[in-house]
């Protein structure tokens, strides 16, 4: 498959960010704590921790995160073809978020597709999205979000609950990433050598829910949201690694070929966990955890607008992002043209 092209990107985050001492007073536990398990210091809500008042909509910031990626490719919405949107927690069942958000950019008579998926989602649009511009089209939108402040109940007593729900409200943050690809090198000009989306998860245990409860749901179903935090530290990083020798065989490289390493960004300590792994010193790091939380589909679209604006004409960046809920690999090579 012949080459496409990252054109221009986009971010977006709500509110002003939130920190350990913030978070904590909210939880009623202590900001070092989070510091020690999670390593995470910042990460933004679109609700109000104090009021509960929600202040904006996943939609919302998808739409804004693909208007910035539109304007930095130099591409009107009249030159998207189709639009792909990736995330685990959508507004609403139906109609899906990205039918929403091609509405809030005025886009229509297109095709818009919804994956539904966690960490690996953002990867699997822009592999959809290589697929559809190898086809007839010229130029399309893949974005990536969550927002996962309905799934935290900040009513006091939330210390109280097990380890594997109270994980959750430390790690995750809410916010929106796009990319405007494109079958010929504009804008930033990032080419998408090789993808990788593979799933590993036949026979295993999920290391994460997130459970729907519609009219008839009953409190036995369990928590909305839990997680194998053990699970996933014992098989993240070996995952990842694997992952990792995968694309550069899929893109020819060596490992001293890779001058920016985009690396799976589920806590900022497990994404030192991961990058002992991975052991590619000659790489420079680019991760966001630290300051946004897990933002989900949408931070590997923080780590590629970092890349955007970082990397210069020859160099080449490796992302990886893996998905803990059953068990997903994903990965992409670039190459600034």
């Amino acid at each position: 498959m012949s080459s496409v092209f990252i054109a221009g990107t986009g971010t977006a985050l709500p509110g002003e960010p939130v920190d350990n001492e913030t978070l904590g007073r909210a939880l009623g536990v202590s900001a070092e704590w989070m510091d020690v398990f999670v390593g995470t210091r910042f990460r933004h809500f679109a609700r109000d921790l104090d009021t509960g008042e929600v202040r904006g909509s996943l939609a919302g910031l998808c739409a804004r995160a693909a208007d910035e990626a539109l304007d930095r490719a130099g591409l009107d919405p009249a030159d998207v073809d189709f639009l792909v949107l990736a995330t685990a927690t959508p507004d609403r069942l139906l109609p899906t978020t990205a039918t929403e958000v091609a509405d809030l950019l005025g886009l229509g008579h297109l095709p818009v597709y919804q994956l539904q998926a966690g960490c690996s989602g953002a990867l699997q649009a822009l592999r959809l999205g290589r697929s559809l511009l190898a086809g007839d089209a010229a130029a399309g939108l893949v974005i990536g979000g969550d927002v996962t402040h309905r799934h935290l109940d900040l009513r006091p007593g939330a210390a109280r609950r097990p380890p594997a729900e109270l994980v959750n409200y430390v790690l995750f943050g809410d916010g929106a990433g796009a990319a405007a690809l494109t079958a010929e090198p504009l804008g930033d000009r990032l080419a998408v050598r090789a993808v990788l989306n593979r799933f590993s998860g036949q026979g295993r245990a999920p290391g994460q829910i997130v459970n729907w409860y519609g009219a008839s749901a009953t409190p036995q179903e369990g928590p909305a949201v839990t997680e194998d935090y053990k699970a996933i530290e014992e098989s993240v990083p070996d995952m990842a690694a694997v992952a990792l020798w995968e694309m550069l065989e899929l893109a020819g490289w060596e490992p001293g070929d890779v001058d920016y390493l985009l690396p799976p960004q589920l806590s900022r300590n497990m994404t030192r966990r991961i990058l002992d792994r991975l052991a590619l010193p000659a790489a420079r790091e680019i991760s966001c955890v630290t300051d946004t939380g897990n933002t989900g589909n949408a931070l590997p679209f923080h780590q590629l607008d970092r890349v955007a604006e970082e990397a210069r004409p020859g160099e080449r960046a490796l992302a990886l992002a893996v998905e803990s809920s059953k068990w997903i690999s994903t990965g992409v090579c670039l190459e600034k043209v």
